[in-house]
C-alpha cells in the first residue's frame, strides 16, 4: 500500500504531465491564433463580427487573386491543430481561447490555370491584410467534396465594415479571372455532385483551308458566329441582339466538330466552354461563366442527348432540356455569347430548340462530302501522297457515300500499308486500302466512321499472299 506522501508525489507528477501535454497539444512554442489575430487587428478578434460568402469550387484561383488584389499588403498564415477544417471561423476563434490551435503552415492545392501552367492555391489559410487604414482577416478554404463542402468559403473579420470587401469581390473576380480567353471543359467531382476543377485545352489552329464543306455552308456559319462578333457595335446601335445559336446537324463523321474547332481558331479572344457527355448537366455553370467572361462560346456536342423531343422521353418531360432552353433564353440580348450545338439526329430535337429565334437562329446541315469534297479531303489528309488525277478520280468514285472521317482513315491506312511493305505510299497502296475498308469484313468499321455506302466489291484476299506481307498490299 502506498503511503500518503507517495500518493501526493504521484498527483504532483501526473498534474505536471497533463500540463505539459496541454502545452504540446496547443503547439508547444507555436504562437496562438488568438494572439496573432489580436496583434494584427488591434482588437480582440472574438469581438469582431464574421461576414461570410461562398463561391463555385472551380473559382478558387480567381477568389484568391481577387482577395490579393483588394489588399495593399498582406501575409498568409496557416493553422496547426486537429479538425481545424471542420470548424467555422467563429468556432475557431472560440476554441482558440483555450489554446486549441496554433499558427502553422498554409495548406495549398495545385490547380491547372492554363494548358501548361499550374497555380498553388490557398486551400486553408488566413490572409492578414491591410487596405488603407483598415485591417482584415480573411479565412479562405477550398471546396472539399469528400466531406460534403462543395463550394469555396471566405470568412472575413474587419476593423471596419467587411461588407464592402465582399461586395467588391465579384467585380475583382471578373477582372482577374484566369479563365478569360481560355478553352475549358467541366468535370464532376469524384465525391458527390457538383463541378470539379476545370480542364484547360489548347486552342485549335485550324485554317479555313482545312475545312471541307459544300459551297456556301461555311460562309453561313461564319456570318452568324464570327460576323456578329466583328460587327457587334453596329448591331447594338441598330437595336439588334448579339446572343445567337447555331445548330450543325448531319450524319456522324461529316465534320461538325471539325467546323466548331475552326470557329474556335478564328475567335482567339473568346472564352470557350465545352460540354459533352456527362458534363452537359453543367449547362447552368457554363452559361454563368460565359455571361461573366463574354465574348464567349458555349459548345454543346451531341445536343440530342438532352434536347430530345419531349414526346420521345419517358414521362413526357426532360428537366435537362428545360434547363438548356431556360439558360439560352436567360441571357441578355446584348450578351456576346454564341451557342454552338451539334447533333446527328436533328429529327429528334425539340422543335422549340430549333425554331424559336434566340435559341437557335441558324440550323446548317453538314452533309456527306460530294465528289469534289472527297477529292479535297484526299488532298487535305494525304499531302504526302503523289497521285495522278486519274487515280484520284477512281478513288473518289469508289468512295461515294463515305464521310470525312472515312477519308481520313483511308489515308492513314494507306500510309500504314506502305510502311509495312517498306515502300513510299503510292496508288497501289491506296487502292488496297480502299478495297480493305470497303470489304465485308470492315462493314462495322464503315458504320463507325459514318459511311453509308460504297461501290467497291467485297474485299477478297489473294489466294497466295507473300509471307510477311499485308493482305491486299502490292
Amino acid at each position: 500500500m502506498p503511503n500518503e506522501a507517495e500518493i501526493d508525489e504521484f498527483a504532483r507528477l501526473f498534474t505536471g504531465f497533463l500540463e505539459r501535454m496541454q502545452q504540446r497539444r496547443a503547439g508547444g512554442d507555436r504562437e496562438s491564433l488568438q494572439d496573432r489575430l489580436r496583434n494584427h487587428l488591434g482588437v480582440e478578434p472574438d469581438q469582431v463580427p464574421v461576414v461570410a460568402s461562398n463561391f463555385p469550387s472551380y473559382d478558387l484561383p480567381n477568389v484568391q487573386l481577387a482577395v490579393e488584389a483588394w489588399f495593399d499588403s498582406y501575409e498568409v498564415v496557416g493553422l496547426a491543430g486537429s479538425n481545424r477544417g471542420h470548424h467555422s471561423l467563429g468556432e475557431l476563434l472560440e476554441l482558440a481561447q483555450y489554446d486549441r490551435f496554433g499558427i502553422g503552415a498554409v495548406d495549398y492545392q495545385r490547380l491547372q490555370i492554363d494548358v501548361d501552367e499550374e497555380m498553388d492555391c490557398v486551400a486553408f489559410g488566413f490572409y492578414l491584410g491591410v487596405r488603407g487604414e483598415d485591417r482584415y482577416v480573411a479565412l479562405l478554404r477550398a471546396a472539399n467534396p469528400q466531406y460534403g463542402r462543395m463550394r469555396v468559403d471566405l470568412e472575413v473579420l474587419a476593423t471596419t465594415q467587411a461588407d464592402s470587401f465582399l461586395d467588391a469581390l465579384p467585380e475583382l473576380i471578373r477582372e482577374h479571372n484566369i479563365f478569360r480567353g481560355k478553352v475549358v471543359s467541366f468535370e464532376g467531382h469524384e465525391f458527390g455532385q457538383g463541378v470539379g476543377p476545370f480542364r484547360l485545352h489548347p486552342r485549335p489552329g485550324i485554317t479555313r483551308a482545312d475545312v471541307v464543306l459544300p459551297d456556301g455552308v461555311l460562309e453561313r456559319v461564319e456570318r452568324e458566329v464570327i460576323g456578329i462578333a466583328d460587327h457587334r457595335q453596329t448591331l447594338l446601335d441598330a437595336g439588334q441582339h448579339l446572343r445567337r445559336g447555331v445548330l450543325l446537324y448531319g450524319p456522324p463523321g461529316t465534320g461538325k466538330t471539325h467546323t466548331v474547332r475552326y470557329l474556335l481558331s478564328r475567335l482567339p479572344s473568346f472564352t470557350v466552354v465545352l460540354l459533352a457527355g456527362t458534363s452537359i448537366g453543367f449547362i447552368s455553370q457554363a452559361c454563368a461563366l460565359a455571361r461573366l467572361l463574354q465574348p464567349a462560346l458555349v459548345v454543346l456536342e451531341d445536343c440530342d442527348l438532352v434536347a430530345e423531343a419531349r414526346d420521345y422521353s419517358h414521362g413526357m418531360e426532360n428537366p435537362l432540356l428545360f434547363q438548356v432552353l431556360n439558360e439560352m433564353d436567360g441571357l441578355a440580348e446584348d450578351a456576346d455569347v454564341a451557342f454552338l450545338l451539334t447533333t446527328n439526329r436533328a429529327d429528334l430535337l425539340e422543335p422549340a430548340l430549333m425554331q424559336r429565334p434566340g435559341r437557335v437562329d441558324l440550323a446548317v446541315e453538314v452533309p456527306l462530302p460530294d465528289t469534289l469534297g472527297r477529292a479535297r479531303l484526299l488532298g487535305l489528309y494525304g499531302p504526302g501522297l503523289t497521285l495522278q488525277p486519274a487515280v484520284v478520280d477512281e478513288v473518289v468514285a469508289q468512295t461515294e457515300g463515305t464521310t470525312a472521317s472515312f477519308m481520313k482513315e483511308l489515308v492513314r491506312r494507306t500510309v500504314l500499308l506502305a510502311a509495312e511493305s517498306g515502300a513510299e505510299p503510292d496508288a497501289d497502296h491506296l487502292r488496297s486500302a480502299v478495297a480493305e475498308l470497303l470489304s465485308s469484313r470492315d462493314a462495322l468499321t464503315r458504320r463507325l466512321l459514318g459511311a453509308t455506302s460504297g461501290n467497291v466489291p467485297d474485299y477478297t484476299p489473294p489466294p497466295a499472299a507473300v509471307p510477311g506481307s499485308y493482305p491486299g498490299s502490292p
